[in-house]
């Protein structure tokens, strides 16, 4: 009985357990935690610190940075939306001279910082401007006697915004369109829609969630913006925080009107967000021929080369080309050896946040990749909440917090050693530096992401059946796979970093200037000419991420 019941037992075997993640793989969590730390310490220090300004502004001029807050992103979303659309619909549907080289310059604004375009239309528009000096000595009139439009204006703040932002739109819609179905577009066509009402009521509906997209990814870039609006003199919730917390001193104040700018990010996206309701946007099916282009001849052909070229032309050749005559015929007074020093930060603190947002950005998309979970998904999307808040919002959330550990050690340092720490954290380059990091995570992690999607599953399992441990796989099949999505991540977080002008005037080192510091400083002092230098070295490194996409888009098509 013994031998049949051993015989007739089944086999016990062990129940497997299941793989733990390695110590990195949690990483994203801390990053998550760490990055959304400044969001979270804004947000404690406008409820628990009191803001002794506050209600002053609030009865003064808040309605008023409200009000041009709101239409400036007017303004720029429907300026901005037109121009990027109407040029991707026209460079995806349409053929003529030319097309292949304006479908890559409408990239090229995108390497113009704003307050750029800002400083160089106010010294071309201006009344001692060579613009109106050459009217008037070409028609005899004096000022007074003719109309000139005010370019330091909300208006004109606006137009020098979505001179550089429409790219965000131009680049979506341009996917969207081209991967629509070919078939409702031809169902259009014959029915007896033109090419222009065929946009707008089949291609243009279906393409709103890129739209919206790119509208938004404009608007965030808008309220973040501070070097334009400052120097129009338009009063908006950036000015405000930079005047609450430099000009008042007042840190609660500062808090409390960055809770009410992040209020308003929110708001605006959850009323696009609810608006779409049930709705769906996809093809129906993926099996469709490709899209071919309609042939323009004769005045079509003419409006289509004008509509692409114009935003080129006023986005990039006019101040580009300001910014390279200045330089020649005066520039930067400054001694080489006393110039150096800006471009030398600018490029350290550029290399080090580049490097630490690839890191990072590798470790968080990697450890969703081998360990996927909700809680890890939910971790990198929080981490990714950085790039919608403005540069002046996220320089309060990081002094804020280390200001406290700053003060709390020197506190305790002194009771137990008698012995004053002072401000270990709080005005150093590794305050600056986690301050880009929290603004420009998305960037990385972004485009860490999108190259990681490319890469087949297939190949990591081929690399665990030969034996290899999953760190082993990733260094040696997927990380050279992945090395052109991690350069582009690092060039596109460079040149942001260099870019960046509120988090760096908020929250740098003293006596630390960088070249966008430098510009503002000259520019702040009508000395536009001679910042000119230091101005057109941030756009020849703008143009770094401009050729990393055109050679993505190349390939891609």
């Amino acid at each position: 009985m013994l031998r049949n019941l051993t015989l007739d037992a089944a086999p016990v075997t062990a129940r497997p357990q299941p793989r733990r993640a390695p110590a990195w793989a949690w990483g994203s969590l801390l990053i998550a935690a760490a990055i959304t730390g400044p969001l979270v310490a804004v947000v404690v220090t406008a409820f628990t610190t009191p803001g002794q300004s506050f209600g002053f502004i609030a009865s003064t001029t808040l309605p008023e940075m409200l009000g041009n807050s709101v239409l400036l992103s007017l303004l720029v979303g429907a300026m901005a939306g037109s121009a990027g659309a109407v040029s991707a619909w026209i460079v995806s549907t349409c053929a003529f001279r030319g097309r292949r080289l304006l479908e890559v310059a409408l990239l090229l604004p995108m390497a113009i910082p704003a307050y750029l375009n800002g400083y160089v239309y106010t010294w071309l528009l201006d009344v001692a401007g060579p613009v109106q000096t050459t009217f008037r000595d070409v028609t005899g009139l004096h000022y007074g006697q003719y109309w000139m439009p005010e370019i330091r204006s909300l208006p004109g703040a606006a137009v020098m915004l979505a001179m550089v932002l429409y790219p965000y739109v131009y680049l979506l819609c341009r996917a969207a369109f081209l991967q629509q179905s070919v078939c409702l577009l031809e169902a259009s066509r014959t029915l007896g829609h033109g090419l222009t009402r065929t946009f707008l009521h089949v291609a243009l509906p279906l393409a709103r969630p890129a739209l919206v997209a790119g509208v938004g990814l404009a608007l965030m870039e808008t309220l973040a913006d501070f070097g334009t609006v400052q120097y129009f003199g338009v009063r908006t919730f950036t000015t405000g925080i930079y005047e609450a917390w430099f000009g008042m001193g007042d840190r609660g104040a500062a808090a409390q009107l960055s809770v009410a700018l992040l209020g308003c990010v929110f708001l605006a996206l959850a009323l696009e967000y609810f608006s779409r309701g049930g709705r769906r946007f996809h093809p129906t099916t993926t099996r469709h021929p490709p899209l071919r282009p309609v042939v323009l001849h004769g005045w079509k052909q003419a409006v289509a080369i004008l509509a692409c070229a114009m935003p080129v032309v006023l986005g990039f050749a006019v101040p580009a080309g300001a910014l390279l005559w200045m330089t020649v015929t005066a520039g930067d007074p400054l001694d080489p050896r006393r110039f150096l020093p800006y471009a030398t930060n600018s490029l350290l603190v550029s290399s080090v946040t580049a490097v630490l947002a690839v890191i990072l950005a590798a470790l968080m998309a990697w450890g969703a990749r081998l360990h996927p979970s909700p809680l890890r998904t939910i971790a990198n999307r929080i981490a990714s909440l950085g790039y919608a808040l403005p540069g002046s919002v996220i320089a309060v959330g990081t002094l804020v917090p280390f200001g406290l550990f700053d003060n709390a050690l020197d506190d305790w340092m002194r009771r137990h050693f008698g012995v004053s720490t002072g401000l270990l954290l709080s005005g150093t380059m590794a305050a600056l530096v986690f301050g880009y990091l929290v603004r420009f995570l998305t960037v990385a992690l972004s485009s860490v992401e999108s190259g990681l999607a490319r890469l087949k599953p297939s190949l990591l399992s081929a690399a665990r059946v030969l034996g290899r441990t999953p760190g082993q796989a990733v260094r040696e099949v997927e990380l050279p796979l992945a090395r052109g999505a991690l350069l582009t991540a690092a060039v596109l977080v460079f040149v942001d970093t260099m870019k960046e002008l509120p988090a760096t005037l908020i929250v740098r080192p003293f006596d630390f200037d960088t070249l966008a510091v430098r510009v503002y400083n000259l520019a702040s002092d009508e000395r536009l000419v001679e910042a000119s230098t230091a101005a057109l070295l941030i756009v020849v490194v703008g143009l770094l991420p401009v050729a990393a996409l055109t050679r993505a888009m190349r390939r891609k098509e």
